[in-house]
């Protein structure tokens, strides 16, 4: 719930150029040509394995594999890992045993590292040249581009506009002050303001944590001056403003949110309990099944009163499809892979699935992909986006897993303010290190 148009200038740089430099779409439809129909009698009888991470995305892909082998006949494995499953460790374990999925998923960047020798070189798939630019960096390496992006996500805080308006908020709150008003008025008209999910490890060391990072005035360079010892967290004043959203959100938020996991988050803000809730664009199916047309928005996560720097949005991709390099069907994988980008069914899976599709010929409308990704969509024609960092951390998965062992510790007032930065910087001392 995941985990470089100018020459791999910064991501801060990339995002600021986004509209420039190709986020745009193209009407109608263009075909790469995947191949089907000319071989597909030898393909028949083919059995494709994908490990899938996207349980938001699961009855949709189940879906899709099923069409898929009635118009080919090569006929896809689906493993979805969900229900609190690890996905990298289950990832290790196949390889490990030797049951080596042939298609699954990496975050890029230091994921990309770390199965870079797996997987095999797409550089000369067709699609490559029709990914937006924001999706490149995270995949390419000397090069070489190494997955296909799932789709571009959005996060921040999800908002009920029905309760909004019942509480008297006519502005949207963009400051951490607008943010405690808000909180205030909607209190004080009887509505819960947060539903916090902080159960789980990924909401808090993945992207609770990212706007620690993300809002540095350099995020690249400092996580990268962090990682070699250059700079610590401990008195970082972005990192000391930070904990004050946090603290906002507990103050104002449900008794114990550390018992609140990502289910009961969802639903119960689908059920009204609460006006605001840490999430982003992969709520929207879940939403639609509990609350169908429920009126609901995004807002960004600000730490401090700087207007323009916090009116943003976290924006980046999930994951990356990619093709196990010693997979015995990697030429019918990246026919699929193919057919998922050029056809009118498989271009119909990113509607169905409620994302941002992350190629350029791909059209949508706003009212396709629901409310939440039309704000994504909003903010990132607006330049207003800031990039995800966790996926640049040393250690990666299990950085963040202990990132937000501490995190959790701090909410739950075991440990105060300066032992919170002490163990972040400790966790990054022990990955930096190996």
């Amino acid at each position: 719930m995941t985990r470089r148009c100018l020459r791999m200038l910064t991501v801060v740089g990339l995002l600021l150029a986004l509209s420039a430099c190709g986020f745009g779409r193209s009407e109608g439809q263009t075909r790469f040509g995947d191949g089907i129909g000319a071989d597909q009698e030898e393909q028949s009888g083919t059995v494709i394995k994908l490990y899938n991470f996207k349980v938001e995305m699961s009855e949709q892909l189940d879906a899709l594999v099923k069409l898929y082998a009635k118009e080919t006949g090569v006929n896809i494995e689906v493993e979805t890992c969900g229900g609190g499953c690890d996905y990298g460790a289950g990832l290790k374990t196949r390889f490990n045993s030797g049951d080596r999925p042939d298609i699954f998923f990496v975050a890029g960047y230091s994921d990309l590292n770390l199965w870079q020798e797996h997987l095999e070189d797409l550089s000369d798939q067709p699609w490559t040249s029709d990914m937006l630019e924001l999706t490149k960096p995270a995949i390419t390496k000397d090069g070489v581009i190494y997955g296909m992006p799932l789709v571009i996500e959005g996060w921040g805080f999800v908002y009920n506009k029905a309760l909004f308006r019942q509480a008297g908020i006519a502005e949207l709150p963009v400051t951490l002050t607008e943010l405690r008003e808000t909180a205030v008025k909607l209190k004080a008209a009887g509505i819960q303001p947060f539903e916090n999910g902080y159960a789980e490890r990924w909401v808090v060391g993945n992207h609770l944590v990212n706007v620690a990072f993300a809002l540095q005035p350099d995020p690249i360079a400092y996580v990268e001056d962090v990682r070699t010892g250059r700079e610590k967290l401990t008195g970082n004043p972005v990192l000391r403003k930070w904990t004050d959203l946090i603290d906002l959100t507990v103050e104002f938020g449900q008794p114990n949110p550390l018992q609140t996991d990502y289910t009961s988050q969802v639903a119960n803000f689908a059920n009204g309990k609460a006006a605001m809730m840490q999430q982003g664009v992969w709520v929207q199916g879940m939403m639609d099944k509990l609350n169908p047309g429920m009126d609901i928005g995004l807002l960004p996560m600000p730490i401090n009163d700087d207007r323009a720097a916090m009116d943003k949005l976290q924006v980046g991709v999930p994951n990356y499809w990619v093709v196990s390099r010693s997979s015995k069907v990697k030429r019918e994988a990246k026919t699929f892979l193919n057919w998922l980008v050029s056809s009118a069914e498989g271009r119909k899976f990113f509607a169905d699935v409620k994302f941002i599709p992350p190629f350029k010929s791909i059209p949508f409308s706003k009212e396709q992909i629901g409310p939440l990704a039309a704000d994504v969509e909003t903010y990132i024609e607006q330049n207003k986006i800031l990039p995800w960092m966790w996926q640049r951390y040393p250690g990666y998965e299990a950085n963040t897993y202990q990132m937000a062992v501490h995190v959790q510790s701090y909410i739950g007032k075991r440990i105060g303010q300066e032992q919170l930065f002490q163990d972040l910087q400790s966790t990054w001392d022990d990955f930096a290190s190996e």
